[in-house]
């Protein structure tokens, strides 16, 4: 991949069943950084994210990835080009944890041997013993492990994008603290680019290289952390003031 911009929103609007659910974005991701998009529910921060990886395609405008429109490139490949990670995993029940972290391996023309060396890879990368954890099931992990699953999943193919999806929103405070912390040393330590959905700025100040702040389908501000807590927008300074942030 090459240039600046990993992602480029270009005047992109977004409606379902008569609602206009984003209305004429126009922004870039930039390699390297992670871009966090902040807003309360329904601002349209998740359908933003969707419109990355094809989930949902622009009623108007253009979405590029990699400076190629997301609608001129196949669905499917594009995806397995780009980690995703939804909340608590989005694990399959049915199988072993291995097997969830190698899943778009297995999908694609990678050995079966190969593929299980790299979830294995992977899981140890995130902080769970392949040894120990591989053959459990989700349902035998506690939220922050299948999390952790979830984000060797997205990691095991070496994409350069993610695409986080509030992924630690259902966790206790403790844990999520501590994944959100290991999350930004992992991100910086492989060089990952990530577009990050979150409501919580506490969250999104820890994790962020700029904050994208959403409201009613439109960007309000874009700007660096520091920035964005002296920003003299009022909807900035309306939430900082309503969870206590000082700027």
């Amino acid at each position: 991949m090459s240039g600046e911009n990993i992602v480029e929103f270009r005047s992109v609007s977004f409606s379902a069943g008569g609602n206009e659910i984003i209305n004429d974005l126009s922004f870039e991701v930039r390699r390297g950084e992670v871009l966090v998009l902040l807003g309360e529910s329904g601002c349209g921060k998740t359908t933003t994210l969707k419109l990355i990886n094809r989930l949902l395609e622009p009623t108007s405008g253009e979405v590029l990835v990699d400076d190629r429109p997301t609608t001129a490139r196949d669905a499917i490949d594009l995806r397995r080009r780009i980690g995703y990670v939804l909340q608590d995993g989005g694990l399959f029940p049915h199988m072993t944890v291995r097997d969830n972290a190698a899943l778009v391996l297995t999908i694609t023309d990678v050995l079966p041997a190969k593929a299980r060396s790299r979830a294995d890879e992977m899981l140890e990368l995130v902080g769970l013993d392949p040894a120990k954890f591989g053959d459990r099931f989700p349902h035998e992990l506690s939220g922050g492990q299948r999390q952790r699953v979830g984000v060797a999943r997205a990691l095991a193919a070496d994409p350069e994008l993610l695409l986080l999806d509030e992924p630690f929103g259902a966790l206790d405070a403790l844990t999520r603290t501590r994944l959100q912390r290991e999350f930004a040393d992992l991100v910086h330590k492989l060089g990952k680019t990530a577009v990050f959905v979150t409501h919580d700025l506490h969250e999104a100040m820890l994790l962020a290289t700029r904050i994208a702040l959403m409201d009613k389908g439109r960007i309000v501000v874009i700007d660096g952390a520091s920035e964005f807590a002296n920003s003299t927008e009022p909807l900035v300074r309306a939430y900082l003031d309503t969870i206590a942030i000082p700027a």
